[in-house]
């Protein structure tokens, strides 16, 4: 059989392979890639995963989109392994019950944060690439971080051959923790760029970059943000992991919402991606904080860029969301050329609106809520009083969803998406005093950091990228 072929949502590029989409990240007309189709699982498939291991589970998964052509299956089942391996758990995503609902843990990996499942995964895809003759062995992954991706990104990256890992992050707008895992791995592969600008900013010298045909192809570039299918895929496997846990213990459960704290809206396709294979999924529910330009599109058809507005949940302080472009590519009836048009027009006016049966399928397809900072800090502050549980900033916002959507039960999945212990800070305003930290994370504080201060220029930053890789 062979493997699932991907195009661009803006039509430039079609019927690639896997192995091409994860080393190139970002289409050549500035679209991302997309499924040519989605596998389909059923009813007596998705009950003979439910006892396997999370490894085993996601191999699965995964190789319903990966075959022999492009990764053989002992060697994908190896990457998963391996990737698996490097988390606290042995379940990788535990399943709790508190408040009565779920919340699906995210944040037992080597960054205590959900990205950690998907870029463990991009890091050992890209080593084997390499190793197998891709890109003549050498790959420059130039990423943009909000807080967590950076971090998560370095732990997948670090001491890999063949490979340099620059980050760029948003001077002052991560948390000091945050900061701390990037700045403090030594490894000589590693380049960690505060810039002087927001999170969009450090986005959009990312994409620019991949954009200079000439210099993408001279550093050899690659990406780790979600803009990768990789991240988008391996995100996934804990929907269908989260399902079976949920309807272990309320077999009565015939279809799992999901609220899931949303910036670059990777984390929640993935939900939606997973419904579309078949995985009975209820209600998604995308929750941000004040950054809320996907809940007003989601609530009026109406996505408008606004200014970023720095918050205590850092990692979703993001006024245009990356990923949303491939929902838009679906809503659009999968029309590279509608797409396209969409998009031009939004880069341009820095507006896109939909209305009429578009926006009432978006609301059909994903439910929203806002949470502002004193809804945030009082969901903390309930969880920790009423339940013992202590939620990061970012998951109190989804939390806080389920209970403006009257979404409280046990069909409810939350996704706690860092630990938070990473954002004392924020959480000390509602819990005092803080919980022990993790000692990984304690440990930090007395670690030398390196970094790099550049200005909000995309001359600077490429004349960096190719001084680190030469």
């Amino acid at each position: 059989m062979t493997s699932v072929t991907y195009s661009s949502t803006r039509g430039g590029q079609t019927g690639l392979d896997f192995r091409t989409v994860v080393m190139q990240g970002l289409a050549e007309d500035r679209g991302l890639f997309v499924p040519d189709e989605f596998p389909k699982v059923t009813e007596e498939e998705l009950e003979s995963w439910r006892s396997l291991s999370f490894p085993d589970m996601a191999f699965q998964v995964i190789s319903k989109f990966v075959k022999d052509d492009q990764v053989p299956a002992e060697i994908l089942r190896d990457i998963i392994n391996r990737s698996a391996a490097a988390f606290r758990s042995s379940e990788v995503t535990p399943v709790v019950a508190v408040g009565g609902h779920y919340i699906l843990e995210l944040f037992h990996g080597p960054t205590f944060a959900f990205k950690d499942v998907a870029l463990q995964m991009l890091g050992n895809f890209f080593e084997y690439f390499l190793e197998t003759g891709s890109n003549e062995g050498r790959l420059a992954v130039l990423g943009a971080t909000s807080g967590d991706t950076g971090s998560a990104a370095i732990a997948g990256l670090r001491g890999k051959k063949g490979v340099d890992c620059i980050i760029l992050f948003p001077n002052g707008r991560v948390s000091a923790i945050q900061e701390r895992q990037m700045t403090t791995v030594p490894d000589e592969n590693i380049h960690c760029v505060a810039v002087e600008g927001t999170f969009d900013d450090c986005q959009d010298l990312v994409k620019a970059s991949f954009n200079t045909s000439e210099f993408r192809d001279k550093v050899k570039l690659g990406a780790v943000n979600s803009i990768n299918w990789c991240r988008v895929l391996a995100q996934t496997t804990y929907y269908f992991w989260s399902y079976f846990r949920v309807t272990d213990k309320s077999p009565d459960v015939k279809q799992v919402n999901f609220s899931v704290p949303t910036g670059n809206f990777g984390d929640v396709l993935a939900g939606y991606y997973s419904k579309l294979m078949g995985l009975p999924v209820g209600r998604l529910i995308v929750a941000t904080n004040e950054n809320d330009i996907l809940h007003r599109f989601f609530t009026s058809g109406e996505y408008h860029r606004e200014e970023v507005v720095q918050s205590i949940s850092p990692s979703m302080d993001i006024c245009v969301s990356s990923n949303f472009e491939r929902y838009l590519f679906h809503l659009a009836g999968n029309d590279a050329e509608k797409l396209a048009i969409w998009m031009n027009g939004f880069e341009s006016t820095k507006k896109l609106t939909v209305e009429g049966e578009l926006l009432e399928q978006a609301k059909a397809d994903f439910a929203s809520a806002r949470a502002d900072t004193d809804m945030t800090l009082e969901t903390i502050k309930t969880y920790h009083d009423k339940y013992q549980y202590v939620l990061c900033p970012h998951s109190a916002v989804g939390v806080n969803a389920i209970h403006q959507l009257d979404l409280v039960s046990s069909a409810t999945v939350c996704l706690a998406t860092a630990h938070e212990a990473k954002f004392p800070a924020a959480v000390q305003r509602s819990v005092d005093p803080l919980p022990t930290p993790p000692p990984e994370l304690a440990a930090l504080e007395t670690l030398p950091t390196r970094r790099t201060e550049l200005p909000n220029d995309l001359e600077a930053v490429q004349k960096f990228v190719e001084e680190c890789v030469r």
